[in-house]
């Protein structure tokens, strides 16, 4: 049983590779009573700040899991920053056995940060399947796995977080997003927030930031490319990304 969170579908092929039976957390998160069983159990999802998405790490905390095994993979596209040792630390010490925690790099879909051209373009260098048939293998075997944080990973963490570039905690007086004259309504945005948060009023979205997880699904989705930062310029504003193995109804139906 594999759990995955996705917002430009890297997350979900990731979780197709490793395979067993997928579920959605988004939809999940919806239910009440969260109560799982299987012989293996993993989450599969996006860094985010080179941390477990905030969803995430709740969904997590606010489930059971009975099973023998219970393993993590995270995304990324640049740095992980050592987060398999030190999440799994924070998840042992409340109570949450990791018997594998292991990252795979992927485009990096960070907007403000990389140009989605150049991203994709150099995209065959990163050897995703050769990694995720690698992690697959260790699943399969159930081997017990914590990635080891190199010092130049948790310098680069350490760095960052001391003097971090960007502010991308959605909050009520933090909005992320600002629209462009180019929305059409279309309503493909809220179609793939994992969050529900975006409603269409009067042919626009508007945004509960209160909600929102900062996983830009909407603005890499958008077909119009509509939807901006706020308060940061994309290095390449009409250029966004979705994993070319998921279709944009895959993200629909797992986030809608």
């Amino acid at each position: 049983m594999v759990f995955y969170f996705t917002a430009t579908g890297n997350s979900l092929y990731a979780a197709r590779q490793i395979g067993g039976e997928l579920v959605s957390i988004a939809q999940e998160l919806r239910r009440s009573d969260r109560h799982y069983q299987a012989d293996a159990i993993g989450i599969v999802c996006p860094l985010f700040e080179f941390d477990l998405p905030g969803v995430v790490e709740k969904f997590i905390m606010e489930s059971t899991f009975d099973t023998d095994y219970f393993f993590i993979v995270t995304t990324y596209g640049m740095h992980h920053g050592g987060i398999a040792e030190r999440v799994s630390a924070r998840l042992e010490s409340a109570g949450r056995r990791v018997d594998y925690f292991n990252t795979v790099i992927m485009v990096d879909n960070a907007l403000q940060v990389f140009d989605m051209a150049e991203q994709m373009r150099i995209d065959p260098e990163k050897r995703v399947d050769e990694h995720l048939a690698a992690i697959r293998a260790d699943i399969e075997s159930r081997k017990r796995y914590i990635q080891p944080a190199t010092e130049e990973e948790v310098d680069f963490y350490e760095g960052y977080m001391a003097a971090p570039a960007f502010d991308l905690h959605p909050r009520l007086d933090n909005p992320l997003y600002r629209l462009t004259d180019a929305c059409i309504g279309c309503g493909t945005c809220s179609r793939v927030c994992p969050m529900q948060c975006i409603r269409i009023e009067d042919g626009r979205p508007t945004w509960d930031y209160s909600a929102c997880a900062g996983c830009y699904a909407c603005v890499h989705s958008c077909p119009k490319a509509a939807i901006r930062f706020a308060k940061y310029t994309e290095p390449n504003p009409e250029v966004h990304y979705r994993n070319p193995h998921v279709t944009l109804a895959d993200l629909m139906r797992a986030n809608g």
